[in-house]
């Protein structure tokens, strides 16, 4: 591989890892807010806990818990490909 592909190899690694880290940021506010939100629900009378409102801090628990699993694998994706593009300038 010649010394240009090398470069644009390099460049897109540095926006993969910049990526990776982006991702594990906004997982980690992602988590931070349904911590926040469990601890909304774990505290809720009974009465809220058992109807509508309690229901929804679930539903909020839920998708907040997907989003981050979701970000996990794009963190882990983008370390992949960047270690794919170690392979491929060496």
């Amino acid at each position: 591989m010649n010394k240009a592909r090398r470069n644009t190899l390099s460049k897109v690694q540095t926006r993969l890892e910049e990526l990776a880290a982006l991702a594990s940021e906004i997982r980690e506010l992602i988590e931070a807010a349904r911590d926040e939100e469990q601890e909304y629900r774990d505290n809720m009378p009974e009465s809220f806990a058992d109807g509508e409102k309690g229901e929804a801090a679930d539903n909020a628990i839920a998708a907040m818990e997907e989003a981050m699993s979701v970000l996990e694998t794009i963190e882990g994706e983008a370390t992949e490909a960047s270690e794919h593009l170690d392979t491929a300038a060496a």
